[in-house]
């Protein structure tokens, strides 16, 4: 090709350039085949032996965006050096712009959600989880979206600033007007990320009782233990103490019992370790401790702690009534008596004799005595 046709002047640039902005476009293309063959490639091929999903998801994700954004890099660069109308110009880098946040955006959103689903899988993947994210994920969208909108308009020249007071004050208004709303939706996400409890997790909220059933944007519902729907503000559970049993490895349990005072020593020397015979052959149940704890009104006490190894209500039950039994049977072969309330009254009785003798001062001596009933 000879100097006189490189140096050829076409609408403002010569031959020459629009040979170097088309080497350049080339050259972009051929890089981004590089990385898409070498540096995406690899990755594809590490992600599909990686135990989890959750990789190959995040490169289809962010393939396109990468591409596209160098695709159009190149393109931007090679048209730079050209001298172009201003008209055309500023149509080239209005639509260079707009199409690279765009990509900025699908790339960002797209990093959001592989945090959120990486989070997801360490918290072990629970369903409940899983479904709040496929909530979450398009608000969070929106929100990048609506950020990216506001860049955009800033790049292009607008003044936004009045556009960014305006959602201000209008954001203002909008909180005082639905604080209440705000605030469970708030409540919600607390929920959500920080997971005090899931669904199916039987729960104490305060005067609330129940299993979880559904939790909402604004409310949760509970059944309660007597069938009925019980409907809570999500700001109401994240500011009350919860205690959620499904999480409870093992049961704690506390029991007295108290022995009448006319009880032999050896028999109440005896009575920590009948009870701990009784817990032993409990299958399930972990004896911890019995001791003679206090002299009581009308019974000699006994504390006794034990742990079941399971977190259902039945079980424990189960294993108290067995407990029980055994303890009474125990008892019964000792002829050791359970105490129950029992009162004892003392009656001073005065009794004057007639043939009593006399003091000498016109007096009768008296004969007094003391006596007492036992009252149950």
């Amino acid at each position: 090709m000879s100097v006189e046709l490189l140096d050829t002047t076409i609408l403002d640039n010569a031959v020459s350039d629009y040979l170097l902005a088309v080497i350049i476009f080339v050259t972009g293309i051929v890089l981004t085949q590089i990385v898409r063959w070498s540096v995406l490639g690899r990755l594809k091929s590490w992600a599909k032996r990686s135990s989890t999903d959750l990789d190959d998801r995040l490169l289809h994700l962010i393939e396109r965006p990468i591409l596209r954004l160098l695709y159009l890099g190149g393109f931007f660069i090679g048209v730079s050096n050209l001298s172009l109308h201003a008209i055309l110009h500023d149509t080239v880098r209005v639509g260079c712009v707009v199409l690279s946040t765009v990509l900025v955006i699908q790339l960002v959103g797209s990093l959001v959600e592989y945090a959120l689903r990486l989070y997801w899988v360490k918290r072990s993947g629970s369903e409940t989880l899983g479904k709040s994210l496929d909530a979450l994920v398009p608000a969070i969208r929106v929100v990048i979206w609506g950020i990216g909108v506001v860049f955009l308009l800033d790049n292009l020249g607008f003044d936004v600033s009045a556009v960014v007071a305006s959602l201000g004050i209008g954001g203002i208004a909008v909180a005082l007007a639905a604080q209440g709303i705000l605030g469970d939706l708030f409540s919600y996400f607390s929920i959500l990320l920080d997971r005090p409890f899931e669904l199916g997790d039987f729960v104490v909220i305060g005067d609330l009782v129940g299993t979880v059933e559904h939790v909402g944007i604004k409310t949760t519902r509970l059944r309660s233990l007597t069938g009925e729907e019980l409907i809570a503000a999500n700001t109401d559970l994240t500011a009350s103490r919860i205690q959620n049993f499904k999480r409870m490895a093992r049961r704690r349990i506390v029991f007295s019992l108290g022995v009448t005072y006319e009880t032999a020593q050896d028999n109440m020397a005896a009575i920590p370790g009948l009870i701990q015979q009784a817990i032993d052959e409990t299958p399930g149940v972990s004896f911890d401790r019995a001791h003679f704890s206090a002299f009581g009104d009308f019974s000699l006490d006994y504390e006794v702690v034990y742990y079941v190894e399971s977190r259902e209500y039945m079980d424990y039950m189960d294993a108290q009534q067995h407990i029980n039994l055994a303890i009474k049977q125990s008892f019964e072969a000792r002829q050791i008596d359970f105490a129950y309330p029992t009162q004892v009254l003392y009656l001073n009785k005065s009794n004057s004799e007639p043939g009593a003798a006399s003091n000498g001062h016109g007096q009768r001596d008296s004969l007094a005595g003391n006596s007492y009933v036992e009252a149950s």
